[in-house]
């Protein structure tokens, strides 16, 4: 075992401060494993199920729907993700040089609320599958146990989520693959021929899946961060791509071909009915997913958590042993929540994400034009962690106009759970209205910093002349 491996166990030194270029080690390719793996999860089985149980597609119009859907947001994920490298801190604390030391709050509160969110959901999703799993332990302990095992991993931190995943990739790969190769002879023109083609339904799957891969974007260079800044943009992109988009492919593909064949509306029944036997061992290796997806959860909310304190704290930089800290309080409350959430909490979370993730959009396109066009891959770390915001300031008021731009814009168009705007039908029953904010955020920002984008430009051409 070399010394990276001995480290995965250690707690990790650091929270949201910068890695140095001293400290920076491991290997590009990790970042396949990581969000391939990742996105190997229940979830994602069971939002595969929906192309056909919800948008009644049929299953070749199901397949393109969710590969072009995801093969698009990944792209946007992958070059969130590729900035780890370049800037040595997480995604949250970044912003500040977008937005300015306190106005990138808004986001920061709003992503630390998600990740929090997400890991209740996912306590009380663990505690019924492990009961599930074994129904001698009651729902309650079983609530527990999974949130003290995805709170350990979260706790050692960055290496240990990173070789957890790296394992798990060839586990629940390999599973899904088995388990698919026992329902493909189940496929005949009978199953070929349920639900059809439908541009709502399509463009509904296309969206969610598109957004899925979006959502993740506030916490990607979290786990690229270690890596060493000449490995570049294009190998972290790649790789990051390739497992984002490819592991959850796999996943809802899994979960479309199950009900597809089955005659439940329930996906993971369909899962266990279409798989036999096998769907016990693969109801273990989800229950090993959920957890350690959970603690990437934990990971994020704590890191949130820390830059928002520290936005109000100077300079200060929280040790490791805050980090620990917070992530037990996380723990306590959050298990307490989830003990005494209702059934039907996860549903209502996920309508309340999907519905609040208008607000998260916005910041995507600003965030990649301001780190790729504007400040050229290439951001002051000092001015960051400085008290008065550096050469960034307290507040950006372009980046900011630019983003409430691309909320307003937006609401018109919304259509969710708890809202419907008035041109909601553009597509009837489909929500168009971040393909709207995604847009005109990304052309607002970049108008408000045409001077800036010339005149670098205009450089970098007298340079080559030179």
């Amino acid at each position: 075992m070399n010394q990276n491996e001995k480290n995965a166990f250690v707690i990790e030194s650091h929270s949201i401060d910068y890695v140095d270029p001293s400290e920076r080690h491991g290997k590009v390719r990790d970042l396949f494993t990581l969000w391939f793996c990742t996105n190997i999860a229940p979830l994602a089985v069971i939002t595969g199920a929906m192309s056909m149980l919800t948008f009644n597609l049929n299953l070749v119009s199901a397949l393109i729907a969710i590969c072009a859907g995801h093969f698009f947001g990944a792209a946007i994920l992958a070059l969130t993700s590729a900035q780890g490298p370049q800037v040595g801190i997480p995604q949250m604390i970044q912003s500040r040089a977008q937005f300015g030391r306190y106005g990138a709050l808004l986001v920061v509160l709003f992503t630390t609320l998600i990740y929090l969110g997400f890991f209740i959901s996912n306590i009380i999703l663990s505690g019924k599958t492990l009961h599930t799993v074994v129904p001698a332990i009651p729902v309650p302990m079983a609530t527990v146990i999974g949130a003290i095992a995805a709170t350990t991993i979260g706790i050692v931190g960055y290496h240990l989520i990173h070789k957890f995943n790296k394992i798990g990739t060839w586990f629940m790969g390999g599973a899904l693959l088995i388990g698919l190769m026992i329902m493909l002879p189940h496929i005949n023109a009978d199953v070929l021929a349920k639900g059809a083609f439908n541009m709502k339904g399509w463009f509904a799957m296309f969206g969610l899946c598109a957004v899925w891969q979006i959502s993740f974007s506030p916490y990607t260079s979290d786990y690229s961060r270690y890596l060493p800044k000449s490995i570049g943009i294009f190998k972290p992109f790649i790789f990051t791509y390739w497992g984002a988009s490819l592991g959850t492919i796999f996943a809802m593909i899994f979960g479309t071909v199950a009900v597809s064949i089955g005659s439940t509306t329930d996906a993971m029944e369909a899962v266990k009915s279409g798989t036999g036997l096998f769907g016990y061992a693969l109801m273990i290796l989800f229950l090993c997913n959920i957890i350690g997806h959970n603690a990437m959860n934990l990971y994020g909310a704590v890191l949130s958590c820390i830059t928002s304190i520290q936005t109000f704290a100077g300079q200060w930089i929280p040790s490791k042993n805050i980090r620990v800290a917070l992530s037990i309080a996380v723990l306590v409350l959050a298990t307490f929540t989830a003990l005494w959430a209702s059934s039907n909490f996860i549903s209502f979370f996920l309508n309340v994400v999907f519905a609040l993730l208008f607000i998260l959009v916005p910041w995507v396109s600003i965030n990649l034009l301001d780190f790729y066009v504007v400040n050229k891959k290439s951001y002051d770390i000092h001015s960051i962690f400085a008290q008065d915001g550096g050469i960034y300031g307290k507040f950006n008021a372009k980046a900011l106009t630019a983003y409430f731009i691309g909320i307003a814009i937006q609401i018109p168009f919304l259509t969710n759970a708890f809202f419907t705007g008035p041109f909601a039908n553009v597509i009837p029953d489909v929500d168009v209205s971040w393909v709207i904010g995604l847009v005109v955020s990304f052309v607002v920002y970049y108008l408000f910093n045409l001077g800036k984008i010339k005149g670098g430009l205009e450089r970098n051409l007298q340079n080559e002349k030179k």
